[in-house]
Formats: C-alpha cells, structure tokens, sequence
C-alpha cells in the first residue's frame, strides 16, 4: 500500500513539473518580455533580437540591406522594441528611416509611446516627443 500512494505521489510531482514547464514555454513565446540571455530561444525576427540586445551597427546594415523597419515581429513593429527596451539611438535611426509611429501592437494596442512610458524608458520618450510624430 504504501508503495502504491508513494509511485501515485511521484507521478502526481512529475506529471504536474512537465506541465509547469509546458505552461511557461507556451507563456513566454507569447509574451514580449524577453530576457536577453534567453533571447536566441523566442521565436522573433533578426532584426528586432538585433535592437533589444542594443547592436546598433546591425541594426543599421540591416536597414541598408533593406530591412523593412515597420514589418512587425510577434505583433510589435522594431520602434516598439526599441522604444520598450529604451534603446534610444537605435529608435533615433529607425524614426530618421521613417519608422510608422503611430500604429498600435497587436496584443496591447498601444503606440511605441505608449510602451515606452509603460516601460519607464526615458531617454526613447524623450526622443519619441522630440520626434513630432504620432
């Protein structure tokens, strides 16, 4: 007997540790808020990886090769994850290539302002308000 109740135990653990797991991948595939070390492991483009991790010069080889720098990325444009991430050189280059600021992501409906000011990141905000556009 208790043999019995103590495999139906470590069954129960087990089977509740491979649902945890299967729980909070499916989470984070959907959910933007990537840490950078787990960044290679989400399922975005290059070119957005390329701004959350800050790398400028990618970013700019990228949009001279012909990136499209308003094609979204799990429903946010590339100016939402630089304004989110508050990477605001690369936001100055994306706004100065004719980035469309005004169009909303796909999951919260909010502007790459709106997610900036959410998102405490002060220097994109600064340079969202300087940049006019709406």
């Amino acid at each position: 007997m208790k043999k019995s109740v103590f495999t139906l135990a470590l069954a129960f653990v087990l089977t509740s540790g491979i649902a945890s797991a299967s729980e909070s991948h499916s989470s984070l595939s959907k959910s933007t808020e990537f840490p950078i070390e787990n960044l290679a492991d989400i399922n975005l483009n290059s070119f957005c990886k390329a701004i959350i991790t800050g790398n400028y010069d990618m970013v700019a080889e990228l949009i001279e090769m012909g990136e499209d720098i308003n094609k979204k990325s799990l429903g946010k444009t590339p100016a939402m994850y630089a304004a989110r991430y508050n990477k605001a050189k690369i936001l100055s280059l994306l706004i100065e290539k004719g980035a469309d600021l005004s169009v909303k992501s796909d999951q919260e409906k909010q502007t790459a302002e709106e997610l900036a000011v959410n998102s405490n990141a002060k220097e994109a905000i600064e340079i969202l308000k300087k940049s006019g556009k709406k």
